[in-house]
């Protein structure tokens, strides 16, 4: 069963040819030893692929919190590649401008969606847990058992995007009260069905919600806005920034962030000052084709966005 859990690294090679860059090999004009970030190993697809095409005597650090993603990461024996048992939260703790390209795939990975015992997917009986570190932290199942309707309402309804968000929490905090709390995704995906009676063609009733609350348990929007702020700090003149997101609430943060850091900023108090000068220069957003799409269904609603870093802005933060 665990062969069958394979993940397609989606926009591969257009994720690595933007990390790389116009050399191909990543080398930035002048810059000796480069070091690239692969902030999302999950199952390696991009790192190996960075690996084969990176100069000789670059390196590669890989962040991601998942033991199973580690222990796929064991097999790679790459004397330039080291992984880190960190989210990518983390990224800024790496040195100030030390680093030529950070690569984040966000979500989560086929294996973690097809493995029962993840609790990810409605499609399995499985705990109801959802944690992508699975030796630290509260599982959904842990959390629900506590938590207030109001809450989980919000989480439902900011996260989820639910506009049943209101009636959803207040059933599973009804269940809970007559006989316990939900401690399985099948419970979780039952209840969400009797509740919701409508529902867009061809999804699940309980798609929203288990989304919300995957986002809420781990953290993933907080930790993105992390490793977006780290990755100004850690990028060089002249570094890629890729960020592949894969639903909206993902990108419309990527989206502004680079937005934000990609103009000239005029204090309107001090109108003859010069502007705060910009610190990405956006390089545009792509999306899968047609034959990915076809061959992968979950890459169907991928976005890729890519930024430069730019030099001026480094002089000004020195």
């Amino acid at each position: 069963m665990e062969n069958a859990w394979i993940h397609t690294t989606v926009l591969l090679g257009e994720a690595v040819d933007a990390l790389l860059g116009q050399a191909g090999d990543g080398r930035i004009k002048g810059e000796a030893s480069p070091v690239y970030v692969d902030a999302t190993f999950g199952r390696g697809g991009h790192s190996r692929l960075i690996l084969s095409r990176m100069a000789s005597d670059a390196r590669l650090i890989a962040f991601d919190k998942d033991p199973d993603a580690l222990a796929e990461a064991a097999n790679i024996t790459d004397p330039r590649f080291a992984i880190r048992h960190q989210g990518f939260k983390q990224l800024g703790e790496l040195p100030q401008s030390s680093v030529a390209g950070v690569l984040l795939d966000l979500g989560i990975s086929s294996p973690q969606v097809d493995n029962p015992a993840r609790g990810f997917s409605f499609r399995f009986e499985g705990p109801l847990d959802m944690r992508m570190d699975t030796t630290r932290g509260t599982s959904v199942a842990q959390w629900l058992a506590h938590a207030e309707v109001d809450q989980i309402t919000e989480v439902i309804r900011e996260y989820g995007e639910e506009r049943y968000a209101g009636p959803i929490a207040k059933a599973i905090v009804a269940r809970r009260q007559a006989r316990g709390p939900l401690v399985t995704t099948t419970e979780l995906a039952q209840l969400v069905a009797d509740t919701v009676k409508t529902r867009e063609p061809g999804q699940n009733p309980a798609t929203r919600t288990f989304q919300a609350f995957r986002i809420f348990i781990n953290a993933e929007l907080e930790e993105l806005q992390q490793a977006l702020e780290g990755a100004l700090k850690v990028l060089q003149p002249g570094g890629r920034l890729v960020v592949i997101s894969f639903h909206s609430l993902e990108d419309r943060i990527v989206k502004q962030f680079i937005a934000q850091h990609a103009k000239e900023v005029y204090d309107r108090r001090a109108p003859f000052a010069a502007p705060q000068v910009m610190h990405f220069k956006a390089l545009g957003r792509s999306r899968p084709g047609a034959a990915e799409v076809a061959a992968n269904p979950r890459a169907r609603s991928a976005i890729m966005r890519v930024a430069e870093r730019t030099a001026a802005a480094m002089k000004v933060a020195a």
